[in-house]
Order: C-alpha cells, then structure tokens, then sequence
C-alpha cells in the first residue's frame, strides 16, 4: 500500500513537471499568433491599395525611424496606385550615397525613384548604439522570414501588455507574449492617433498595425497579384485541355469499343 502511495505521488510530480515544462516551452516560444482575414489570401487574393497606403504612411512615420526596407525601392509605389510624380516627390525626401567627388570625398544627392529606400542608420553599430544594444531587422522580407508571417507581425504590433504576476521583465525589455521568450526589445510602436491618415481613416492602433502588415506584405511580394492571376489562367487552360484530351479519346476509341474496326488476318 505504501508503495503505491509512493507511485501515486511520483506520477503527480511527473505529470507537474511536464505541465510546467510545457509552460516553460510555450512561453519561450511565444504565444500562437492572432488569426485575421487578409486580401491578399487566397487564391483570388489581392492587395487593398488604400491599406497599402495607409501602411506606407504608417512605415514612413513610424517604422523607419528604426527599420530598413534595403530590398524596395522607390518605383515600387507606382503598384500601390501611387502616379510618378508622386513617387518623385517622396523620393526627393531622403537622401542616398551620391558619386566620390573629384577630391574622392563622399557625397550625398537627393533619392530617385530608382533608389532603394535608405537605412535610416549608417552602420550595424549605429543601429545598435541608437537602440540599446538590439539591431533592427530590415522588414524588407520580414513577412516571408516569419512562420504565418502576416498574423505573426500584426500580433506582435498590437499584442503589447502588462507582464502577468510572478513574471519578470528584464531592464530595457518590453513585454511582449507574442515574442519569443515574452521580451522585446522595442517598446511599443504604435499608439491611437499616432499619426494622422491622409484618407480620413481612425488611427487606432489596431487599424495601424493592420494597414502596416498589409504593405510589409506587399513589399515582400509586390507581384502577388500577377503570380495569383497567372495561376488561375494556367489551371483553367489545363481544365481546358484536359476535357478536349477526354473528348478526343472518347472519340478515337469509339469504333475499337463499338467493334467497327477490323483487321485483316493476311
């Protein structure tokens, strides 16, 4: 009997122990991300052109204070409904690397639409001298190096809160469930009213990290809607042409099976 009290406890201790190594595991990996309905999912799927451009307005006031986008260029707007000299006009506020000038000294000129946008520091150290030690990720591919990429970074932007009791927050983190291990080392972005959309749009927070996902996504992919489009055309041409195959097969066997053809035994 005594033996099977022992039992009885080693097997509660094992079951606590799992269950709070679970938990461990759990929160070093993050919190399952948000699930929401995006445009641009789906096989029919497409880009909302004014949430991209609301998300352009929100990157430029907000994210690339921090974060590089090193893999889109300027002309890259023309896809989000934006006119050239619109896009020359936000080109023309940055400035890039220019050519050495006759002594081989640096120089700078304003941007082109052909320019890439700029990172908004010199160099890796200047990234993180400016940010407490963390390097900001370039966010060109960012929804693409993220599992469920989209739900991932908008659970992130709006999934700030208080650390729950008994957890500690180390100094210069930011709690953050969503993020591996809980910290961050970004505080919170994104604030109601942070910035003011040219379309009228609330900037709730809510609304700002939808319409940031929305362009991030966009940048990742700008050809997503030629490649969806691409692949419904292609699988309804194979559609096609796999009924005139059946078609013409019935056909040609049609007097094989209907005993019509003979062959001559000579």
């Amino acid at each position: 009997m005594k033996l099977s009290k022992n039992i009885a406890f080693a097997l509660v201790a094992v079951a606590a122990g799992i269950s709070v190594t679970g938990s461990a595991i759990a929160a070093e990996a993050g919190k399952h991300p948000m699930q929401q309905k995006w445009s641009f999912d789906g096989a029919f799927g497409k880009y909302d052109q004014a949430a991209l451009q609301r998300g352009w307005q929100v990157y430029q006031q907000v994210c690339a204070a921090c974060h590089s986008l090193k893999y889109f260029r300027f002309r890259n707007l023309g896809d989000m409904g934006y006119d050239n000299p619109m896009i020359k006009a936000f080109a023309k506020e940055y400035e890039v690397a220019g050519e050495p000038d006759d002594y081989g000294d640096e120089t700078v000129r304003a941007a082109l639409p052909q320019d890439a946008f700029p990172d908004p520091f010199p160099n890796e150290n200047a990234a993180r001298a400016s940010n407490n030690g963390a390097l900001p990720p370039d966010l060109s591919l960012i929804i693409k190096a993220r599992h469920d990429g989209a739900n991932y970074v908008y659970s992130l932007l709006a999934g700030y809160d208080d650390a729950p009791a008994g957890f500690e927050v180390t100094e210069g983190m930011t709690y953050n469930a969503y993020f591996k291990g809980a910290q961050i080392a970004m505080a919170s972005p994104l604030s109601a009213d942070l910035i003011e959309y040219e379309d009228g749009t609330p900037a709730t927070e809510e609304q700002m990290a939808l319409d940031v996902v929305q362009f991030l996504n966009f940048v990742a992919e700008p050809k997503l809607e030629v490649r969806k489009h691409m692949g419904v055309n292609v699988l309804l041409f194979l559609l096609a042409m796999t009924i005139v195959f059946y078609l013409s097969m019935k056909k040609i066997w049609k007097p094989v099976k209907e005993g019509k053809i003979f062959y001559d035994d000579k």
